[in-house]
């Protein structure tokens, strides 16, 4: 046969309350006239010694209604019938006997079992509880660390139902809250202490500050028993009802400034004279009180023969010692057994009593049976002290907590303060209220940090690192052109195409419009040479003007060198229009009168080189060509190959003319204003008309470069269509790879040089020696062939 369950161990004082407070709740029944006049409670209460074999066999004994103490009294109607069974504390002890006494249809009313698991109504049919299901509690703890913005935490549990079933509740909801775990350990008060040690030292090594414990008390003690060995680094302890609210556990000084959630305190009317109305007498009387007794005042109320013990001598006082017994300042789980021992009752008036003209009539004599308690207990809907009372179809009440926090008061003791609270039934993101100022660990008023990696601030994105949590991430800066505006972003998103970041790429700005002003160097730069190239050839043209009877400017046809003169004033002037920013009026004239201008200075110099060499050829005997190219001929030469150019030009016009647009493509980081061509077959044929009368006009000059030296122009012409044929055979490919502004910039600096090329080699000679050598400016010296 296998020995007797024996306990062994110390008397937990805080059970003690317990069983006391349903003694006192019964009494406070039978003596009543409303809740079942006339008929008496009985009950026994059974010590299951924190121990499932003996809370297995306490089952059994309920069960069967064999215990011999059931049949000691006279005044029950139906002795061993059990009705109901209140507890037990622990979930594991009450899986064990709701599976048990659950066959029978017997009710079983917890005031302390929250495993989640115990809400199944298929396994358990028949459990109830006063105190809230650990899935609220679990919910209550993820959004208690998530509103203090940790997410880095270690977690501990008892290798329990209690602990295992409630830590994977907190798990789940601590993964929806993007809470990550460093680590998650179990233990036992009966594991060996090489497990405890081992426990102790993930602890201490840990990089996470906080500390969520879903431990019973008894548990949770052997391991800060264990802590407080060694130094530890300073951890911020977070708790589960279970622990966080008993008194005994405050003696843990380096855990102050945990923090908590609690069943509300109470208040119970009477409880506390009750529980010091202990006379020896009474003590004496029962086992259980004996033993707290003299465990209280370390004395023995009987001398034993067989040593020489010290003897209770009558004058111990039990309001003299501080013990979780006597301590009713905070009756948090003592109320859950008062609001049980009530539940039942109320299901019992339900069941035998009726309400008849303002009286309760009760029929004591019923043979009522365990199932129609179970049936009325579902019903139950009362409050009592102000507190509500009711089951809903999981058998759960309605889940509220306080907010605990362990507080070290100025004479170093530390004391439990409520700080606020939470309510389950409350709307998402309104279950807290935190009413109180809070102390942290080592007495912080700060909160602690506790992150596996620091926020990622505006401008980085997160990215995870290999094979770690979520909450382990690199703060990478976002690439070019996107931005992130918030902390610990986990994407970065491209700015408007308007928009490019700033520096920090934690917001948009406006792109930088950019184009080619008249107020930058640039601008500045390139204004000068335009206007002092056009001035330039104002003053060519009043000396030419000065002295139009001179030799050397009639023997250069005049007429052709004013209006090539005008031409290139409105070359050097129009590069003016290509300078700010681009409008729909200044980029159709941009182009139209850079390519009209040219053309007409092409035209005159053309009609120059004609002249040259109908000139020499009419001096032969017989030969009258110069009457076929004479003014008229000539002025009619220049008007046609301009008009032309203006042909091309209308019609690039009408059918798709150059437009202001905003060029996003080039850079990425600014807007340039630009004037699209329209129409790049218009574009090019403006050039490629220019390019042709320069080529045509260079080929005659190259063929007059051998006539003689004073009177030939051609020399001087030939020069200038190298120098203008080089510097736009160069534009092409400059223009073509040019960005932004610059192909603005490149476009004008080919009308300069090439207009200055013009300017300087045709018309400088001719001015060194109309003011510098005018002893050449002579007719015989003009004729002077050697």
């Amino acid at each position: 046969m296998p020995e007797p369950l024996r306990c062994t161990g110390s008397m937990d004082s805080r059970e003690l309350r317990f069983s006391r407070a349903m003694i006192f709740a019964i009494e406070e029944i039978n003596n009543s006239t409303e809740l079942l006049p006339g008929i008496k409670l009985g009950y026994q209460i059974c010590d299951s010694c924190a121990s499932v074999p003996v809370a297995v066999h306490v089952a059994f004994q309920l069960s069967s209604g064999v215990d011999p103490v059931f049949y000691t009294g006279n005044n029950c109607s139906q002795s061993g019938m059990v009705m109901a069974v209140v507890g037990e504390s622990g979930s594991t002890p009450s899986i064990s006997m709701s599976r048990i006494i659950g066959s029978f249809k017997i009710p079983q009313v917890s005031h302390f079992a929250t495993c989640a698991c115990l809400s199944d109504k298929q396994q358990y049919p028949t459990f109830f509880r006063t105190i809230p299901s650990d899935q609220f509690q679990a919910d209550a703890l993820a959004k208690l660390v998530k509103h203090f913005g940790w997410t880095w935490i270690g977690a501990v549990r008892s290798d329990s139902d209690y602990g295992n079933n409630g830590m994977a509740s907190f798990l789940a909801a601590a993964h929806k809250e993007g809470i990550c775990v460093e680590y998650s350990e179990s233990f036992y008060r009966t594991h060996p202490r090489s497990r405890i040690q081992r426990v102790a030292d993930v602890i201490r090594r840990s990089t996470a500050m906080v500390v969520l414990a879903f431990t019973s008390s008894g548990d949770l003690r052997i391991l800060l028993e264990e802590l407080s060995l060694k130094p530890s680094p300073p951890r911020q302890w977070i708790g589960s009802e279970s622990w966080v609210t008993d008194p005994d556990m405050l003696r843990f000084s380096f855990c102050a400034g945990a923090i908590g959630v609690g069943i509300e305190k109470s208040v119970i009317p009477g409880l506390r004279d009750f529980l010091l109305d202990l006379s020896p007498s009474k003590v004496a009387a029962s086992p259980v009180l004996t033993e707290f007794w003299e465990d209280a005042f370390n004395c023995r109320l009987r001398k034993s023969a067989a040593t020489d013990e010290n003897v209770c001598d009558g004058t111990e006082d039990i309001l003299t010692i501080q013990t979780p017994y006597t301590d009713t300042s905070q009756l948090r789980i003592t109320n859950m057994v008062y609001k049980a021992v009530y539940a039942i009752a109320h299901a019992i008036h339900n069941a035998v009593c009726q309400e008849a003209n303002s009286t309760t009539k009760c029929n004591k004599f019923n043979r009522m049976k365990s199932k129609e308690v179970l049936t009325q207990l579902r019903k139950v809907n009362f409050s009592k002290n102000g507190y509500d009372v009711s089951f809903d179809a999981n058998g759960d009440p309605v889940a509220k907590y306080e907010l605990v926090n362990w507080q070290k008061t100025e004479s170093g003791r530390i004391e439990l303060v409520t700080v606020g609270h939470y309510d389950a039934s409350l709307p998402a993101g309104q279950e807290f209220s935190i009413n109180r100022k809070l102390t942290w660990v080592e007495g912080g008023t700060q909160v602690p940090v506790s992150v596996c990696t620091d926020s990622c601030p505006p401008g980085t994105r997160k990215v995870l690192q290999k094979g770690k949590p979520i909450c382990c991430y690199d703060c990478v800066p976002c690439p070019e052109g996107e931005i992130s505006n918030v902390t610990d972003s986990p994407d970065c998103f491209p700015c408007p195409k308007e928009f490019w970041p700033n520096a920090e790429r934690d917001t948009c700005l406006p792109k930088p419009v950019e184009f080619l002003s008249f107020s930058e160097i640039l601008g500045i730069i390139l204004v000068v040479f335009s206007v002092g190239g056009a001035c330039l050839t104002i003053i060519t043209a009043a000396v030419f003007y000065r002295h139009r009877k001179s030799p050397i400017v009639r023997a250069n046809n005049s007429e052709l060198s004013f209006l090539l003169l005008l031409s290139l004033t409105l070359c050097f002037l129009c590069s003016l229009t290509f300078i700010g920013p681009p409008s729909e009026w200044s980029c159709m004239l941009r182009h139209t009168a850079f390519g009209i201008t040219f053309v007409l200075c092409m035209s005159c110099v053309l009609g120059k080189t004609i002249v040259v060499l109908m000139a020499f050829k009419a001096t032969l005997p017989g030969n009258n060509v110069m009457k076929w190219f004479g003014p008229p001929q000539q002025r009619m030469t220049v008007v046609f190959f301009t008009f032309i150019q203006v042909l091309i030009c209308t019609i690039w016009l009408v059918l798709s003319p150059p437009f202001p647009m905003t060029n996003l493509t080039t850079y990425k980081e600014r807007i340039i204003l630009q004037c699209a061509l329209g129409s790049a077959i218009g574009f090019w044929a403006v050039l490629g008309y220019i390019g042709l009368l320069a080529v045509f006009c260079f080929v005659l000059a190259v063929l007059a470069r051998k006539l003689p030296d004073n009177f030939n122009e051609a020399k001087l012409i030939t020069f200038s269509m190298l120098i203008f044929c080089a510097v736009w055979i160069t534009f092409i490919p400059a223009y073509v790879s040019s960005p932004g502004k610059f192909t603005v910039a490149v476009e004008i600096f080919a009308i300069l040089a090439s207009s200055f090329g013009l300017i300087l080699c045709i018309f400088a000679p001719k001015c060194f020696i109309i003011l510098f050598q005018p002893e050449k400016n002579t007719k015989k010296h003009l004729m002077n062939k050697n």
